[in-house]
């Protein structure tokens, strides 16, 4: 059977789930239509989505129409489940991009347009919505060729009467009965720009079109299945997923045009990093990529493949190329939404589930141990926005940490760091809403009580000229006293250098043997700062001098001689505070670069580089907590952005003093 791969994208709320649901009621695959308003789709099925009536999870489908199996991958609309889109693009050969008519292009059509052409997937465009008031298919179809080009053109026109849709017919097909003359009107134009845009992406058909000759609608349907995998091509679909109209229309040119998964794939051959192409076809070796992973509450962790070549049964074993480990493997699911169909075996260009894996995680390659193979790992953005976050009760900290990494693996995009000088434990992610997602997720699955709260600001001390001091520490009291006395040459090293120790004691002033104490002192007074108790860096300590007592030293004497040293020279080379500094690239119409240009600028940025829709600036890190935000609002969700550590600079005096005086206060309510 052929297989159809096809992914579902929009801006949230245009109807992607009500069209999956409908595809899957005209396919008959189930019985009655559910829906998202009252929580009983096949796709979004978690307490979570229910609960907002909104996808938040890629969710796999599947049905049959005309003898082919269609595979349905439904994503989310926001921006902050891009991992989840990202997940569905890699397994599809195909997309649907919906957009709302009463809405028209809005900020997730234009995200999904630009991601569809990001990884290369012909796509169909479906106007939904024609039943909503305002709908307006002949605007919508012009809003959509002035913002994605002449391209896009209609296959399908709706028919409405007494103001609303009935059904929908193709343009493609010989003239229709029963249409009123204005319709019969634009029917023609739209078949006659059909069969123009069609004709030109096939040479024989271009000189037959140019002799006037007429085309058989096999030699139609032909030439745009060429032009639509070619990318030259975008049919512009319409209908109603929540009245269920248009919808057979649309199955019936997933089936016609829709491209079949590729004939190979490329990869690279672990052992002698070679690159090597895979037939896509049942003889060929197996090979697979997983592409998505989900905690599914009775059977544990369900790992999603797509089957690149060859084919694997169940209760067998295939080799994890990207782990160098076997997994045995037990029966072999395909899903649709949340319920799980058993299969013997999943062949090249399909898509399924297996179960309870050990060592398998998201973008893992998958293969025979014979024929190993490694495809691309899947290229997920890095979070944007942290929480620190902390149990409420003290004993939950083990089960937590254990509950957050079964979110990490669900959510590439998901990250936990444990931050090391702060000591906080960090969630991060895209957005608000996935954070939030993850928090009442700890809460009802792993019954967890969690504080949350902005990440402390890992800022760090440094000295910004030399000084020169003695350190001694002599305590005497009934028997044995202590004794240690350094001098200590403090210098400043260039930026992100760290610490540097030098012993140039001559004489043996000081014992080689209390050397080490001396340099663990100076590191114990380093970590606890002198301003503000942040940790001091970029320091060059020289023990040049000193004395000892032959009785009365040891190695606790020299640690406090010294640390006593540090504090007092650090405080005399003229300490200061330094922040993070995170290097931004933000992505946005360059009619918005001018706010967001001031925007950078009123955060303490420092803009480095314009080109197009892309700004880099220097941003201290503390400046860009709600930055996610405050882009939303400059440009209204059509700008993104990406952030990565660059270096530590020192902090300007008047700031510095509010965070100095801010952490004592701070410091004293820990006490």
């Amino acid at each position: 059977m052929e297989k159809r791969n096809i992914v579902l994208l929009s801006h949230s709320g245009a109807g992607k789930t009500s069209l999956a649901e409908a595809m899957l009621f005209d396919s008959k695959e189930i019985s009655r239509l559910g829906k998202v308003e009252t929580g009983d789709t096949v796709s979004d099925y978690t307490p979570e989505e229910i609960e907002r009536r909104m996808s938040l999870n890629l969710s796999l489908l599947h049905c049959h129409w005309k003898n082919k199996k269609i595979n349905i991958l439904d994503t989310p609309g926001y921006a902050d489940f891009i991992g989840e889109i990202i997940s569905g693009l890699v397994a599809a050969d195909a997309g649907v991009l919906i957009v709302d008519a009463s809405a028209g292009i809005e900020v997730g059509t234009e995200r999904a347009y630009q991601l569809l052409n990001d990884y290369r997937l012909p796509f169909f465009i479906f106007v939904n919505k024609l039943d909503k008031e305002g709908a307006d298919f002949l605007k919508t179809v012009k809003v959509i060729q002035d913002r994605f080009g002449k391209g896009c053109f209609p296959v399908h026109y709706p028919i409405n009467r007494g103001g609303e849709i009935r059904r929908v017919i193709s343009v493609l097909q010989e003239e229709e009965e029963n249409l009123e003359e204005t319709e019969r009107e634009k029917v023609e134009e739209f078949r006659k720009k059909a069969i123009e845009m069609i004709a030109e992406v096939d040479d024989y058909l271009l000189e037959r079109y140019l002799e006037e000759e007429t085309f058989s609608h096999n030699q139609i349907m032909q030439g745009l299945q060429k032009g639509f995998a070619e990318r030259k091509l975008t049919p512009i679909l319409c209908g109603s997923a929540l009245r269920n109209i248009g919808i057979d229309s649309l199955l019936e040119m997933l089936s016609e045009v829709s491209p079949s998964p590729p004939s190979s794939y490329k990869g690279v051959n672990p052992e002698s990093k070679q690159e090597e192409e895979r037939k896509a076809d049942s003889h060929s070796p197996f090979s697979a990529l997983v592409f998505k992973t989900i905690s599914d509450p009775y059977v544990g962790q369900l790992s999603l493949f797509k089957v690149f070549s060859g084919e694997l049964a169940s209760n067998t074993e295939f080799y994890n190329s990207s782990k160098g480990t076997k997994e045995r493997i037990s029966q072999i699911l395909f899903l649709q939404g949340k319920e799980q169909k058993p299969t013997s075996k999943v062949e090249a260009g399909d898509i399924a589930a297996v179960a309870k894996l050990k060592n398998t995680e998201t973008g893992d390659s998958i293969c025979e141990e014979k024929n190993p193979i490694l495809f691309s790992r899947i290229d997920f953005p890095q979070p944007l926005l942290s929480l620190a976050l902390k149990p409420k009760s003290n004993k939950d900290e083990a089960k937590i940490s254990e509950a957050l990494v079964k979110l990490h693996k669900e959510t590439p995009t998901f990250h936990i760091s444990r931050d090391e000088q702060t000591k906080e434990l960090l969630i991060s992610g895209m957005g608000n809403l996935c954070l939030e997602i993850a928090i009442a997720r700890l809460k009802r699955e792993f019954k967890l009580e969690v504080e949350v709260g902005e990440p402390k600001i890992a800022y760090k001390e440094t000295i910004t000229r030399s000084a020169e001091v003695q350190g001694k520490y002599k305590r005497q009291t009934g028997g044995h006293g202590q004794y240690g006395d350094v001098w200590l040459r403090l210098e400043p090293l260039e930026r992100g250098k760290g610490f540097e120790f030098v012993n140039k004691i001559v004489g043996g002033v000081v014992p080689r043997q209390y050397i080490p104490a001396v340099e663990k002192g100076i590191k114990q007074a380093m970590s606890e700062g002198v301003l503000a108790g942040y940790p001091l860096v970029d320091i060059k300590a020289t023990l040049y001098d000193g004395s000892y007592h032959s009785v009365d030293s040891s190695d606790l004497a020299f640690q406090i001689a010294a640390a006593m040293a540090l504090r007092k020279g650090a405080l005399e080379a003229k300490p200061v505070l330094l922040e993070p500094i995170v290097e931004v690239e933000v992505d946005a119409p360059e009619e918005y670069m001018g706010d967001i240009n001031s925007g950078l600028s009123s955060k303490r940025g420092r803009i480095v580089g314009m080109e197009g829709r892309k700004i880099k600036a220097l941003v201290p890190l503390s400046e860009m907590t709600h930055y996610t935000t405050d882009l939303k609002s400059i440009t209204g969700g059509r700008g993104s952005f990406s952030m990565k550590f660059s270096h530590y600079e020192i902090v300007p005096q008047k700031i510095a003093e509010k965070i100095i005086a801010q952490k004592r206060v701070d410091n004293e309510k820990e006490k």
